[in-house]
């Protein structure tokens, strides 16, 4: 099994939400909705209380970035 996603897995977790809505655009994705789609990411594994705004918005600017070069 690959390394478990965590909150502070930014980065990959933003890759893998671009892998699976790639016709999401990530800024018009609200909080909650953010949260329930990155707790239902395979592999994520952290505590789904322990997220908060910077987490949420560090994952959602590592998704734009990913939808940013998708389009190019």
């Amino acid at each position: 099994m690959p390394n478990a996603l965590m909150w502070a897995d930014a980065e990959e977790i933003g890759i893998q939400l671009q892998e699976k809505y790639p016709d999401r655009d990530p800024l018009v994705v609200r909080f909650t909705e953010l949260h329930k789609l990155v707790t239902g990411l395979e592999g994520f594994s952290d505590d789904p209380a322990k997220s908060n705004e910077t987490r949420l918005e560090a994952i959602q600017m590592a998704w734009y970035e990913e939808w940013q070069d998708a389009a190019k």
